[in-house]
């Protein structure tokens, strides 16, 4: 199935802003220059710009990339919570991506129990 990220094992999130003007060639060569390493089948990737309204997601599929965006509504005034350090990628979990895309931060330390 086209752009199935389900599959995906390992979810990499391109701190900073990127520039969402750029394609697949373009959001490739950031992953090469901050990872020192080819996008793989079991990896996404996520990017985000400067407004915060927009996210696109890398995806490498067996015969080629897909590229998927997804951008809030005008009428929605939220933004995604996106971390800045532009020198950074991280590695994120599947409940941490859906609190992103639920327009939380990554990190919510009240919802995780820690037991000592």
């Amino acid at each position: 199935m086209i752009g199935d990220i389900s599959l995906a094992t390992n979810i990499y999130i391109i701190t900073g802003y990127t520039d969402m003007r750029k394609a697949i060639d373009g959001l490739y060569a950031i992953i090469m220059d901050k990872l020192w390493e080819e996008p793989d089948r079991r990896s996404i990737y996520l990017f985000c710009g400067r407004r915060c309204d927009r996210i696109k997601i890398l995806l490498r599929e067996p015969d080629g990339y897909t590229l998927l965006y997804k951008r809030l509504d005008s009428n929605v005034s939220g933004r995604f919570r996106w971390p800045r350090n532009a020198d950074e990628v991280r590695s994120i979990s599947w409940k941490q991506l859906d609190w992103l895309m639920s327009g939380l931060e990554i990190e919510q330390p009240k919802a995780l129990r820690i037991s000592t």
